[in-house]
């Protein structure tokens, strides 16, 4: 306790001397935590939002406590620590600089994406209503939004379709007792790529009433880099799995949010797959 008392102390007694630098280091740390923060939020990794509260704490508490360490230790380490987790989502940081018009950026580059944004909305449009119908109707569907990077024999276990994403198309294959209702349909860009495919299950441990239509939707994002929307046939309600972590009761804003994140990540700014 007294080297925790003696440390407070001198970083008050240098405050006195170095106020314009504690000052310009606390605007820079609260501006690195807030923008790590709304990237995690921003991304549904509220796990990884405790890992990082919880490394700071303990760091400052080891720089309190030591007469080795001080608060330029924790500094440089605060800074590495922000840097791995905002790593962790260069993808997601990079669409959203995407999304802002770029210094120098011509007419047609600026016409150009308007386009690719009025395609990616029609293909949102099209999925937000197929799935809200579904869920009125107590309808299970299982839908795998696809990078490209799925095993081969997850969709080949389906049924080949590469169709127009249509909403009256995907509520037809996942009406009950249609051929391919029980399985999952793919989406690979602005095509249904497959339907009817079987996916891994999850091997977690999960509440009851998350049936095998939810176990599978979980655990397709555990094998590959895809995110799953998932509606089920008993209650109706709609969820969304990323990285193997489910949100449940998801709305509409929630459903377009989560596939604007998808189709921005799967094209690039030309309009073409990346």
């Amino acid at each position: 306790m007294a080297n925790v008392w003696e440390n407070i102390k001198n970083v008050f007694l240098q405050f006195g001397t170095n106020w314009l630098v504690y000052i310009a280091e606390g605007i820079f740390l609260f501006l690195l935590i807030y923008y790590v923060f709304r990237t995690l939020k921003a991304n549904n990794a509220k796990q990884l939002i405790g890992i990082y509260v919880a490394l700071i704490v303990v760091m400052g508490l080891v720089c309190l406590i030591s007469q080795k360490l001080d608060s330029t230790v924790f500094l440089v380490f605060l800074m590495i620590l922000s840097l791995f987790f905002l790593l962790l989502f260069s993808q997601e940081i990079k669409r959203t600089i995407w999304t802002g018009k770029r210094m120098g950026e011509t007419k047609g580059e600026m016409t150009a994406k308007s386009a690719v944004a009025a395609r990616a909305e029609e293909y949102i449009a099209s999925i937000v209503r197929a799935v809200q119908n579904l869920s009125k109707n107590n309808t299970g569907a299982l839908i795998v939004l696809s990078n490209g990077n799925l095993p081969k024999e997850i969709v080949d276990s389906g049924v080949k379709l590469g169709a127009n994403i249509s909403n009256q198309l995907i509520e037809g294959i996942f009406i009950n007792k249609a051929p391919l209702h029980d399985g999952a349909m793919i989406i690979y860009g602005d095509k249904i790529q497959a339907a009817g495919c079987f996916l891994p299950l999850t091997q977690r441990d999960f509440p009851k009433d998350y049936g095998t239509r939810h176990r599978a939707g979980i655990g397709v994002t555990e094998v590959a880099d895809v995110s799953t929307i998932i509606v089920s046939e008993e209650t109706g309600i709609v969820s969304v799995v990323k990285r193997g972590d489910i949100t449940r009761y998801a709305d509409s804003e929630l459903l377009k949010k989560f596939l604007r994140e998808y189709y921005w990540k799967e094209f690039n700014a030309e309009g073409k797959k990346a």
